[in-house]
């Protein structure tokens, strides 16, 4: 089944630069969030990855069953932070043309002084479909972005979308954190994968028989 769940045609299969985004507001409030705030947050998060090591996350949306990228759910905090996402929101995903697009995660990733993010590969069928994409808010010159083995530097300000089917990985060598906002971003009315049916049914089959067992 894995190998014929194939990923959406419109996702980048490197690196898409979507252009320079105003993040300014949404800068100075990610700034200013409390340690603690990042420790109760990233302890709470649904998204326990083993590739991304010590990296701290701070989620607003997120999908209820990782089958399904239609089922994002708001988590407590967006409410708190919509009125200083959604521009940022609106501006990096803007060169898509999509009248009705949907955000199925958000979320702030905080990566420390010589963190890394072990290369792997977003396997899950939720990431699949949506173009996986981040605006960095504070970085430094030494962190680097790999996909499929070549290094990228991603500046402030500037959105991107990244290829999350290539093997990918991170490396912050520099002495500051570094921060970005990420999120996924589909068009509702692009027609839905075949496979979809198929994987649904067997995320079914499969919460059945945990909740048998």
């Amino acid at each position: 089944m894995t190998s014929e769940i194939r990923p959406n045609p419109r996702k980048t299969t490197s690196t898409r630069a979507l252009g320079p985004v105003d993040i300014t507001a949404l800068r100075k409030a990610v700034l200013a969030i409390p340690e603690a705030i990042w420790d109760a947050e990233n302890a709470g998060k649904p998204n326990r990855f083993q590739a991304l090591d010590a990296t701290r996350h701070i989620l607003f949306r997120f999908p209820e069953r990782l089958s399904d990228w239609r089922t994002g759910m708001d988590r407590p905090l967006m409410e708190e932070w919509r009125a200083l996402l959604e521009p940022v929101l609106a501006a990096a995903t803007a060169a898509y043309g999509y009248e009705r697009g949907d955000f199925p995660r958000i979320m702030l990733a905080n990566m420390a002084p010589g963190g890394v993010i072990h290369p792997h590969r977003d396997t899950n069928a939720s990431a699949k479909w949506p173009h996986k994409i981040h605006v960095p808010l504070t970085t430094n010159d030494k962190v680097t972005f790999f996909v499929e083995g070549k290094g990228y530097h991603f500046p402030e300000g500037e959105a991107l979308e990244v290829n999350n089917m290539g093997l990918h990985a991170v490396a912050n060598e520099g002495d500051t954190s570094r921060v970005h906002l990420i999120f996924e971003y589909y068009d509702r009315d692009q027609p839905e994968p075949d496979w979809l049916p198929a994987v649904l049914e067997q995320a079914r089959l499969r919460q059945q028989a945990a909740s048998a067992g």
